[in-house]
């Protein structure tokens, strides 16, 4: 009779609809979602700071997610809202300039598509669309080419300069979200709404995360900004990998991963992906802290932890991602 390993439990495959048993048994509840309650703290604060003036009259941010002003004196442009507007042959003042180099400036060093995941209001309905078609079950769905994300960013500026105008921002579910939770009166019949239950529901029924994860131009221009970013996650502790798979589960951008933590000796462990939105749902999703924040010049592989067993194999399934 064969004899059962002690870390099997360790190995354990994790299923999508319960990616977590295995670092709440090794980490805790909390420790197992850090980075993903301080994200949705982030898109809070976001949302927050945009608030404060039309609720209370303290205008810390004045405009939108398009473009902005901090405390009316530093400016943010949206480097899409900034593309647009040069293509359609705006004149731009000297503010619009400022603002969308301090945003690129600012993503080149957190992360580009660091904006989806930390900022972005559409990311937490799309990542509740996600959880839902896992629950559903729903397994098949259209096959959608990641570069036509890509394609769409182009259509948006081509279409910009054509038209003169900055046609995308009409229907810009980003700019339409924001604006409504700012400043709209949210009822089902707005053209906002409509449109972000098109996302929700394209996400459940039709493709995986698939406008985030495929069609966002927005997302686009964020990820080319991050393509030489500093803050990168990395595979560190790859050698401690079971093979458990929720890393790939619970990631926005599974293909992502392979090359960091698959790779042969002399390849980085860091993920250098520019799809990557640095979530760090990898990070409290591994029950053997294989992943970790770092930069992009950090090629160090650290040995495995002596902690990472789970202490004891939980009562119940953990709750789904």
């Amino acid at each position: 009779m064969s004899k059962t390993p002690k870390n099997a439990a360790a190995r354990d495959i994790v299923t999508p609809q319960d990616p977590a048993r295995l670092a709440v048994a090794a980490k805790g509840r909390l420790r197992a979602s850090k980075w993903l309650l301080l994200r949705r703290v982030s898109q809070a604060l976001a949302l927050v700071l945009f608030l404060t003036g039309p609720l209370l009259g303290v205008w810390i941010m004045r405009g939108t997610l398009a473009s902005s002003e901090m405390l009316g004196v530093v400016p943010f442009t949206d480097p899409l809202v900034f593309l647009q507007s040069l293509a359609a042959g705006h004149g731009l003042i000297a503010t619009a300039w400022i603002g969308a180099a301090l945003l690129v400036a600012l993503y080149v060093v957190v992360g580009g598509r660091a904006f989806c995941s930390w900022v972005c209001p559409v990311n937490v309905l799309t990542d509740g669309a996600h959880r839902l078609r896992v629950r559903l079950g729903i397994k098949q769905g259209l096959q959608i080419s990641r570069s036509a994300r890509l394609w769409a960013l182009a259509a948006v500026v081509a279409v910009s300069a054509l038209a003169g105008s900055m046609a995308w921002e009409v229907v810009n579910p980003v700019t339409l979200l924001h604006r409504e939770l700012v400043f709209g009166v949210v009822f089902t019949g707005s053209l906002a709404w409509m449109l972000i239950g098109g996302v929700v529901l394209f996400d459940i029924f039709a493709a995986n995360r698939g406008w985030c994860g495929h069609l966002c131009p927005v997302g686009a221009a964020y990820g080319l900004i991050g393509t030489a970013s500093l803050t990168r996650v990395s595979a560190k502790a790859r050698n401690a990998c079971d093979k458990c798979m929720a890393c790939y589960h619970v990631c926005p951008e599974p293909h992502v991963i392979n090359p960091a933590l698959k790779g042969g000796q002399g390849e980085t462990p860091v993920i250098l992906s520019r799809d990557c939105t640095n979530c760090g749902r990898c990070i409290d999703i591994c029950h053997r802290n294989v992943f970790a924040f770092t930069h992009r010049f950090d090629h160090r592989r650290a040995e495995p932890a002596n902690d990472t067993e789970p202490k004891s194999r939980p009562a119940a399934p953990a709750a789904a991602e």
